[in-house]
């Protein structure tokens, strides 16, 4: 069995600390290094030459992103990104990441990320650079159909179907909202964010049923989560929701939105 070289990058001890321990019972994995920082990795990566990066974004003076600009197509590592913020989702993809795990990580998700890499590594895989990620992404162009899509609905529930054929069941009820970045969609719930290849206007008539609604152009949002509204100029507002984010509800959806909810939100 191959052991994955596998360095780890966190400017929060304590959070290395944690992968750490929990990545030495894997059989395959090999930590060859820690750091606090992007220069502290560049200095491993001087010596050391990883199989598989666990990289964190938000770290002072340079972010995991300023890392990968130091790698090559040909020795491009697997990139797990491992953070506390959702909102990097679709930039970790463009950079082709093979996942990205929100902290604190849930056991389950950390296994199946270890596994994906597993799979791209294997020298019998079609898929063995982190380089098939980038296509994986522009294949689920050809998955829109109605019979082979890369989402459709399960029993109150989205399924996620992504380029593994995998499948990421959520259910309606656990969406608080889902925002758009290109040809990407972000699904957020309580624990976690999903993010898949698809186009608002298609999940809109298509997918979602009546009580989620567009608030802005990029913006989808459960009414079921909405806590209270508050108006600003414009005729714009906010939106507050159940677990205290609040969204950005613009001109020309605020009406819609006010007729589908009782006075007392606003």
């Amino acid at each position: 069995m191959k052991r994955l070289k596998t360095l780890l990058v966190d400017d929060e001890t304590s959070a290395l600390e944690g992968l750490n321990i929990r990545l030495r019972n894997v059989g395959d994995i090999e930590i060859i290094g820690e750091a606090t920082s992007v220069d502290g990795a560049l200095k491993i990566l001087e010596e050391k030459t990883p199989d598989l990066i666990f990289l964190d974004i938000e770290m002072p003076e340079k972010s995991g992103f300023e890392l990968l600009k130091h790698f090559q197509p040909d020795n491009y590592p697997a990139i797990i990104f491992v953070t506390a913020y959702h909102q990097y989702a679709i930039k970790a993809f463009e950079v082709r990441a093979l996942d990205y795990l929100l902290k604190p990580i849930r056991q389950e998700r950390l296994e199946e990320a270890i596994q994906r890499v597993r799979e791209h590594s294997a020298p019998t895989s079609p898929k063995n650079s982190v380089l098939a990620v980038a296509g994986d992404l522009k294949s689920l162009d050809d998955l829109e159909s109605k019979d082979n899509s890369s989402y459709y609905v399960e029993d109150e529930k989205l399924v996620i179907v992504d380029g593994r054929s995998s499948r990421q069941l959520v259910a309606f009820d656990e969406i608080y909202w889902i925002d758009a970045a290109g040809d990407y969609m972000c699904i957020h719930t309580q624990v976690e964010t999903f993010v898949m290849r698809a186009r608002m206007k298609n999940l809109i008539n298509h997918i979602l049923p009546p009580e989620f609604i567009r608030i802005h152009k990029s913006s989808i949002v459960n009414l079921k989560h909405i806590r209270s509204l508050e108006a600003l100029r414009n005729a714009e507002f906010n939106a507050y929701l159940t677990n205290n984010n609040v969204l950005k509800v613009s001109r020309t959806y605020s009406a819609n939105l006010k007729a589908k909810l009782p006075t007392r939100y606003y």
